[in-house]
């Protein structure tokens, strides 16, 4: 055994050959970091020797160096690639949380590259030549949009939340519906929230039913705020009963109190005209008598990660002052995706169909079934040992919004020989290139193209085809 240690070569000899020098300028790493990796190549090998466990090439030999090599390099790539990675998502869930919810614009993806990669006006005046605001810069499209007197962006909804109850209502309560003390994703609870920010939950109703007297009977000379939350992550349907957003803006106009309406998905477009769900319009809201309201950039507005909260222009001003407004500001690469967003809106038709979100909820079947003939015409051609069929199917909107709402599709359905389908999905999530996401069923494998490109639609077709073939015998 000490004869085949003393076989391994030595780091710094290693260091020296000219396949290392070659691999250590593709890799662009500095001489110590590859010296590293090397070591740990090597100790790899003595201790599968040491523990009986190696059966590769005999140290020293051509073979050997070989494989280190190749080692090395596989070594390199995982360890400096980036985590955060692009995928193609095949499930049809148009906002879907694990996968990046809502996908940006060109638009929006050309404005923040330009931003992000040079100087821009982020807290400068251009006008006066002196410091400026970054909440002036897309403050004018969410007025003109929601109809309401001003606005500011947070980082998300959860901290537009936190801050509203912080700002405007810390050391009072705020009476809220038992109905809609949501929980969100990753286990953040209204409740939880309210806690956090020093307001007082005073619960009101019952599960089902809530009424206006329960808000009303609930009032107290330390009542701050009535407060509605959207239930956009469930549903109950049977015997219910919830305030109306005029009743209990009125109600909050007699007794001196704010009215704050949590829409979290953060709805500009009218998606009910066209069948599609009740989730409620922020300027409809606002219209309604809303004091306040906060929502989500990323869902089905269509934008970047943000919390957008608009209503009365004395309130959002106390917002703005607050401490905390700078710890929840957002950067300029998310103002900049946001202002292209929303100027879609300000827009007509065309542009509005530009933002991925919105072109994927209204796509039509007919529309989507061409799409999953091609697709499925493509991997005919490339696995002709698979059994590809389209078949009629329906697709979630996700990111906790539309709960109950399945959009009509066709999808493709593949099933290959020799392969599982849960190991299908496996070799499509871990092959070289851009990992797919795909929904399994019933031994099938489905491919929903209401959220893949043309483009992404061939490399998945052209993943099949190298999948099926490296099944066969040779």
């Amino acid at each position: 055994m000490n004869n085949i240690l003393r076989q391994i070569p030595p780091v710094h000899e290693m260091q020296r050959d000219e396949r290392a020098l070659s691999l250590q300028e593709r890799l662009g790493l500095e001489h110590s970091r590859f010296a590293e990796l090397i070591k740990e190549a090597l100790d790899s090998v003595r201790q599968a020797i040491l523990s009986g466990n190696y059966s590769g090439p005999e140290p020293g030999s051509k073979e050997f160096l070989i494989r280190l090599f190749n080692n090395i390099e596989a070594a390199a790539e995982q360890k400096y690639s980036f985590a955060l990675q692009k995928v193609i998502n095949a499930t049809g869930t148009i906002l879907h949380t694990n996968l990046g919810r809502a996908r940006l614009s060109e638009a929006a993806v050309k404005h923040m590259s330009s931003i992000a990669s040079s100087y821009s006006n982020l807290e400068y005046n251009l006008e006066k030549g002196s410091r400026g605001s970054r909440h002036d810069l897309v403050e004018g499209l969410v007025k003109e949009i929601t109809g309401a007197e001003a606005a500011m962006i947070v980082n998300n909804n959860a901290a537009a939340v936190f801050l509203v109850l912080r700002a405007l209502a810390s050391g009072s309560e705020v009476i809220v519906s038992r109905g809609e003390l949501v929980e969100i994703g990753g286990s953040f609870r209204i409740s939880s929230i309210m806690q956090e920010s020093g307001a007082r939950l005073v619960e009101v109703g019952t599960t089902n039913k809530t009424h206006l007297r329960d808000y009303k009977e609930a009032v107290t000379e330390d009542t701050a705020m009535l407060m509605k939350v959207h239930t956009s992550n469930f549903k109950i349907v049977g015997f219910t009963k919830s305030v109306p957003a005029t009743e209990l803006a009125e109600e909050a106009a007699k007794s001196g109190l704010i009215y704050y309406e949590d829409l979290g998905s953060g709805v500009l477009y009218d998606y009910s005209k066209h069948g599609i769900g009740e989730e409620p319009v922020v300027s409809e809201v606002l219209k309604a008598g809303a004091s306040i309201v906060s929502f989500s950039g990323d869902k089905l507005l269509g934008g970047p990660q943000a919390g957008i909260i608009a209503g009365q222009k004395d309130l959002i001003d106390k917002l703005k002052k607050h401490q905390l407004a700078r710890v929840l500001r957002v950067d300029k690469m998310t103002l900049a995706a946001l202002e292209a967003t929303l100027s879609a809106y300000v827009k007509d038709e065309k542009a509005l169909m530009e933002i991925p979100v919105i072109r994927d909820m209204l796509a039509g079947k007919d529309d989507l079934k061409k799409r999953a003939e091609a697709f499925a015409a493509e991997v005919r051609l490339g696995c002709p040992e698979s059994e590809v069929r389209v078949m009629e199917s329906t697709s979630m909107v996700g990111g906790g919004t539309m709960p109950d709402v399945e959009l009509p599709t066709f999808a493709a359905a593949v099933r290959m020989p020799g392969i599982t389908a849960v190991e299908l999905a496996v070799k499509l999530r871990e092959q070289d290139g851009v990992p797919i996401i795909a929904r399994i069923r019933q031994e099938e494998t489905i491919f929903d193209l209401r959220t893949v490109s043309e483009e992404e639609a061939g490399i998945i077709a052209a993943c099949l085809s190298k999948i099926e073939k490296g099944l066969s015998p040779e």
